[in-house]
């Protein structure tokens, strides 16, 4: 293994960007212990970052910084530039969910012209020799607090609303030097590690493209945001409805 590679800058990875090392500097991140160095970079992008859809999932770190929001890929650009800047080791690990994880967040039409397979990822890291999987970091805790007061009173597994998961009361999201997952009951199909999200992106393309990209970024992810939005702010009472989870398909 080249941890070289593990540590350089892509264009989707620019850490070199002033916003991303004015952060770094600002939070003091290199000078702590390797371990809690990746615990607080992991709640900055799982807490202050929001769980929201950006305008594509192949933006590079910075702007994903700028926006102040994003979802699995997105918080894992940002995610994995803000490690390398700081000395730590990653890849990326691509996937595909079913869109059922995501039904609540997307609704009505748009969610019927959905792909069925939409592009996922997460990031891991190397600490001591060993791989470890970070996904529990694309949910920020007031909105996972607000969908679990949404669902207070289901038990078993758990899928949508960008959550996927056997225990919604008890998620395994907080960073305790071991894995960590939010959407991973969804997953679908296995692309494999690559070095780089850029690696990913050139192979397999993004989620959407020509119209229905189009058509993202000027319709329907405003309606995605906003139901983000309406759960955070206020769970079921500010939606009107007694949403029905459904259980995560299976693997195929």
């Amino acid at each position: 293994m080249d941890s070289q590679k593990l540590l350089r800058e892509t264009n989707m990875l620019d850490f070199e960007h002033p916003s991303i090392q004015g952060l770094i500097r600002e939070r003091g991140w290199r000078d702590l212990p390797q371990r809690e160095r990746v615990g607080a970079i992991y709640e900055f992008v799982r807490d202050e970052i929001a769980f929201g859809y950006n305008l594509a999932d192949d933006l590079p770190a910075s702007r994903v910084l700028a926006d102040g929001i994003g979802q699995c890929n997105t918080k894992g650009s940002l995610f994995m530039a803000l490690l390398r800047a700081s000395g730590i080791p990653c890849r990326f690990h691509g996937f595909t969910i079913d869109k059922a994880l995501q039904k609540g967040a997307i609704t009505g039409v748009a969610y019927l012209l959905a792909p069925r397979d939409i592009i996922h990822s997460w990031v891991e890291v190397l600490i001591d020799g060993r791989w470890i999987e970070l996904e529990g970091f694309i949910l920020d805790k007031a909105y996972l607090s607000k969908l679990q007061e949404m669902f207070a009173d289901h038990e078993g597994a758990f899928c949508g609303f960008g959550a996927a998961t056997p225990d919604l009361k008890n998620p395994q999201v907080d960073w305790t030097g071991d894995n960590t997952y939010i959407q991973k009951d969804g997953i679908n199909h296995d692309f494999g590690v690559f070095d780089d999200p850029d690696s990913f992106y050139a192979k397999h393309g993004a989620n959407l493209s020509g119209a229905k990209k189009w058509l993202f970024q000027a319709v329907v992810r405003r309606w995605m945001n906003a139901n983000v939005e309406r759960v955070r702010s206020g769970g079921a009472r500010a939606l009107g409805v007694r949403p029905r989870p459904t259980r995560a398909p299976s693997a195929g």
